[in-house]
């Protein structure tokens, strides 16, 4: 008697109709995009950056890293003072971009133009799993050159997409805030 009730409840409990759940992801609570104002004298330009990053310089060098440190990830900034040699570090900057090529799925490149500040560049957005997710270079093609880079501790993939598309837009609202002194 025991097992054919336990035999009828069995047969009514199960459902044909089962759905399977989509995997999930850790929720990220993105902050608000506020920025703050980076103006210097020594390296002859200024820009906005995310008020969720922090500016690190090198000492007695060239290096500028805006610090995402809730995120894990790290945009290099490098300035060059051009001696006639903006042909060189176009060159190298190209080259250092499509060193990533091997990984990415693709690479764009997107000219930058801002004729009135007298800013131009090329920046590069990778899709894939690469080790880094934008680049660009800037400069006035007399004088001044800078170079960026964004790096995550880790590779891209699918768990971190929302963040590196957050990210991506505060390089570009770098790029497009980037006035010579």
């Amino acid at each position: 008697m025991k097992y054919k009730i336990f035999f009828l409840l069995l047969m009514f409990a199960c459902s044909s109709n089962y759905t399977p759940k989509p995997r999930a992801y850790v929720k990220i609570n993105l902050p608000i995009k506020e920025y703050l104002f980076f103006d210097s004298d020594e390296f002859q330009l200024n820009f906005k950056y995310p008020k969720y990053s922090d500016i690190q310089i090198a000492e007695k060098s060239n290096f500028i890293n805006v610090n995402f440190k809730s995120f894990s990830g790290i945009l290099h900034l490098t300035y060059v003072k051009l001696n006639n040699n903006l042909y060189d570090h176009i060159e190298d900057s190209r080259s250092l971009a499509y060193k990533h090529n091997v990984q990415a799925n693709s690479i764009s490149e997107q000219v930058y133009i801002d004729s009135e500040n007298k800013v131009f560049g090329m920046l590069y957005d990778y899709s894939g799993v690469t080790a880094t997710s934008t680049q660009f270079y800037l400069t006035d093609s007399i004088s001044h050159f800078l170079r960026g880079s964004f790096y995550f501790d880790t590779e891209i993939n699918d768990s971190i997409v929302p963040v590196n598309i957050f990210i991506k837009e505060d390089v570009r609202f770098l790029v497009e805030s980037v006035r010579w002194e």
